[in-house]
């Protein structure tokens, strides 16, 4: 698999703040490389994951672009596979199997109604059921399945905070970091 990146469409600063954060949290958890936020600019979800990243470790990526057309084109032109989610589309299993091994992969997720354009500018609209959903619970069962479960064990280099698994309780385990 090559790298691996969702584009969140239509983001509005008044609205969507909190969903789009947990887009961008569930990408990263769930193994993408990054995240493409399209629609009103937002840097406090850029900060607050630059943030997660400086506190739990790994590199993924979070950015803006404007027009979500270029960034859809761009990831065609160099070969990535298109994958829009939605409820229209065929069934995540189906889907799934039709992405080459090695190639790229461009994730859209809607915050607003969708252009219609995008349907068939995607390589495959794909759906996780055909009744109407969240697009973080969609986009954390697509990245499951593209990953076949193997991101649920992923470590994160460079974690100043790391979570020791427990059947009851919680522990947390810090790590300073100390500057010469």
């Amino acid at each position: 698999m090559g790298k691996v990146y969702v584009l969140r469409m239509g983001h509005r600063l008044h609205r969507d703040f909190r969903t789009t954060t947990h887009c961008a949290l569930v990408a990263r958890a769930f193994g993408a490389n990054g995240i493409i936020i399209s629609g009103d600019r937002d840097d406090d979800i850029i900060k607050t994951v630059q943030k997660i990243n400086a506190s739990w470790g790994g590199s993924f990526e979070a950015e803006y672009e404007k027009n979500w057309r270029k960034v859809i084109e761009n990831w065609k032109a160099g070969g990535a596979y298109v994958m829009l989610s939605t409820m229209y589309g065929i069934n995540l299993p189906k889907a799934v199997s039709k992405i080459k091994h090695g190639n790229d992969v461009l994730i859209v997720i809607g915050s607003e109604k969708m252009p219609s354009e995008v349907f068939h500018m995607a390589d495959i609209n794909i759906a996780v059921t055909n009744q109407p959903h969240s697009e973080v619970a969609a986009l954390a069962l697509i990245l499951d399945r593209i990953f076949g479960g193997r991101e649920l064990d992923k470590k994160f280099k460079g974690a100043k905070i790391k979570i020791k698994p427990q059947e009851k309780g919680k522990k947390v385990k810090r790590y300073m970091t100390h500057k010469l």
